[in-house]
C-alpha cells in the first residue's frame, strides 16, 4: 500500500510528518492492505495558521481500492494529530462497510429470503 502526504496552509511536510502518517495508517488499514493500492493524506490549516484551536485543522483521506471506488473523509479538529487520526477512524469505518463483507465468511453462508415461487400458478392464485 502506498502513502502519499501532502500538506499546505501552514502546515510544513516533513520526513518525520510522512514516516509517522505511514505507520499509523499501516498499522490501523493492515486489514485491507490487500484491497487498498494507495492511501493519499492532505493535512491543511484552514486559518492559515492565524488562529489556534476550533477545529481550523482539517484532515483528508482519500484510499484507491482495487476493483473498487475509490474512499474519501475529511475530519476537522484543534490539532493536527487529532485531525489525521479522526479521519484514519472515519476511513477505516468507511472501508470496513465497502470491503468488510467481501472478507467475513459467515456473510455469504446464509441463504436469501428472495425465491422464485415453486410453481408460477401458485403466485398467480394468492394474488
Amino acid at each position: 500500500m502506498q502513502i502519499q502526504v501532502n500538506t499546505s496552509n501552514g502546515i510544513e511536510n516533513t520526513d518525520a510528518l510522512e514516516r509517522w502518517a505511514q505507520t499509523q495508517l499501516n498499522e490501523s488499514l493492515a486489514r485491507f492492505g490487500r484491497d487498498i493500492t494507495r492511501v493519499e493524506v492532505q493535512l491543511s490549516d484552514e486559518t492559515g495558521g492565524a488562529k489556534t484551536g476550533s477545529g481550523d485543522k482539517r484532515c483528508m483521506m482519500e484510499a484507491r481500492l482495487a476493483n473498487h471506488p475509490p474512499a474519501a473523509v475529511t475530519h476537522h479538529a484543534d490539532t493536527q494529530d487529532e485531525a489525521f487520526r479522526g479521519a484514519a477512524r472515519k476511513l477505516f469505518n468507511a472501508l470496513e462497510h465497502t470491503l468488510g463483507k467481501l472478507h467475513d465468511p459467515k456473510h455469504r453462508d446464509r441463504e436469501s429470503i428472495r425465491r422464485e415461487p415453486a410453481d408460477p400458478g401458485t403466485a398467480q392464485q394468492a394474488a
